[in-house]
């Protein structure tokens, strides 16, 4: 769909989970929108966990309306250019917890837990893409009054649970491949723990809050139940499910549906700068759409700016104990200028995803989800054993900035964003365009 966002021609690209776009024939005409305008510099911008595709159209209207304004401020001088924007919508589920528990999490009976994790499971039908999905997540519903007395129901949630993604490949940067290889009994108990941010894992005999005080727009989205024991287990488990559903979901729509609109668009207009932007797993769409389809030729793009990425910090490694899956993104250069990556302690969705991935490997980190740790993530800490880092911080509006061409900048940004959620700030509009200015 054509319309304007913020005064920069836009096109709105849906997408269903199947990785096929929602209009018939929408690549071509995005091409030729994009070729009549006569546009120089295309902005691809994905969203990440909205399960509300009209909150990920107001973060498009917020964020662009950010950049038109400085662009109409010339703070970046040289960017005399036409540019578009084409918005990514794709399913996803939001990872935030509804349930906001009065006078906190130790107040909650263990019927009030059941009740929450029923709940939970409901908010997660027609998520997956498994066959019969809702039918299993059904079944584990009915599990639940067992869950507390009885280990075979246990095992058979973990078991229901983890068959939602039986056919993952699976790596091993998050644990995915241990996880699709344990027994459901395993799993609920490697998980029966609560996850404190920042800290370590603790036993999960008590109930410990994990809303955080950057809740709202700007907190976005904490991970985990402030549940205990066994309960604990099984809000890990689906939150940590339903994780690799959308890591799976966002990196096959980036190879496929945005790959063809890539494709169409370059057809047309051959010499247009393509700007890549993604929040969340939306920058592990964007990040798969660079290193592209195996067997296919690689394609160039301008810039490269991930915010918050919610994939592993070692992906772009090169000096770690393995080669980062999206190493090749680097080492071919499939962008010709420079890679931002905003990253802070802050970021509380992104700093508690990953220690679930260092319970099921039987880590013993002191902290889980920071830089040391094997299973951390790019919005928590950057990029990771990578040669190409560049550790930096998000700079105020007007700073002097050089960004170079083949280098990932680490923008530490605990001065500006103060969680998952919270990108729409001048700092990263400002950083953005440095970046575009570079290509």
């Amino acid at each position: 769909m054509a319309d304007e966002l913020a005064g920069f021609p836009h096109f709105e690209y849906a997408v269903n989970k199947t990785g096929r776009a929602v209009d018939a024939g929408s690549e071509q005409k995005a091409a030729d929108l994009f070729a009549q305008a006569g546009i120089t510099d295309l902005f691809l911008m994905s969203h990440g966990w909205n399960n509300n595709m009209e909150e990920a159209r107001a973060l498009y209207k917020d964020f662009f309306t950010g950049v038109r304004t400085l662009l109409d401020q010339n703070a970046v001088p040289g960017l005399d250019r036409k540019f578009a924007v084409v918005g990514i919508l794709w399913p996803s589920k939001k990872f935030t917890d509804e349930e906001l528990i009065p006078g906190g999490a130790a107040s909650v009976t263990p019927t009030a837990r059941i009740s929450l994790l029923a709940k939970k499971i409901d908010g997660l039908k027609g998520v997956f893409t498994a066959p019969n999905a809702d039918a299993i997540l059904q079944q584990a519903k009915d599990l639940l009054p067992e869950l507390e007395t009885t280990p075979a129901a246990r095992a058979q949630f973990g078991q229901l649970v983890r068959s939602l993604m039986a056919n993952m490949a699976g790596d091993s940067e998050d644990a995915s491949r241990l996880f699709a290889q344990m027994s459901g009994a395993d799993l609920m108990q490697k998980l029966a723990v609560v996850v404190l941010p920042g800290g370590p894992a603790k036993p999960g005999g008590g109930a410990v809050s994990m809303g955080g005080a950057a809740g709202g727009a700007a907190g976005g989205a904490a991970l985990f139940n402030p549940f205990s024991g066994v309960t604990a287990a099984a809000a890990n488990l689906l939150n940590l499910t339903t994780f690799y559903q959308m890591k799976e979901r966002a990196a096959m729509i980036g190879r496929t549906a945005v790959s063809d609109l890539v494709k169409a668009v370059v057809a047309r207009s051959p010499d247009i700068k393509l700007h890549l932007v993604g929040h969340s797993f939306g920058a592990r769409l964007v990040t798969s759409l660079a290193l592209g389809r195996e067997g296919t030729p690689a394609r160039k793009f301008a810039t490269m700016t991930l915010l918050q990425g919610a994939f592993s910090h070692n992906g772009f490694a090169d000096k770690f104990t393995t080669v980062g899956f999206f190493r090749n993104v680097v080492a071919d250069r499939r962008i010709a200028g420079p890679i931002l990556a905003t990253c802070t302690v802050n970021d509380k969705a992104v700093g508690l995803a990953y220690p679930l991935a260092s319970l099921i490997a039987g880590q013993n980190a002191q902290s889980f989800g920071g830089p040391t740790d094997p299973f951390g993530g790019l919005g928590r800490n950057g990029a990771q054993n990578t040669t190409e880092a560049v550790a930096s911080e998000l700079q105020p509006v007007g700073s002097d900035i050089d960004f170079k061409a083949g280098s990932i900048y680490n923008l530490n940004a605990d001065k500006f964003i103060s969680g998952h959620s919270d990108i729409c700030k001048p700092e990263v509009f400002y950083a953005l365009l440095k970046a575009v200015a570079t290509t």
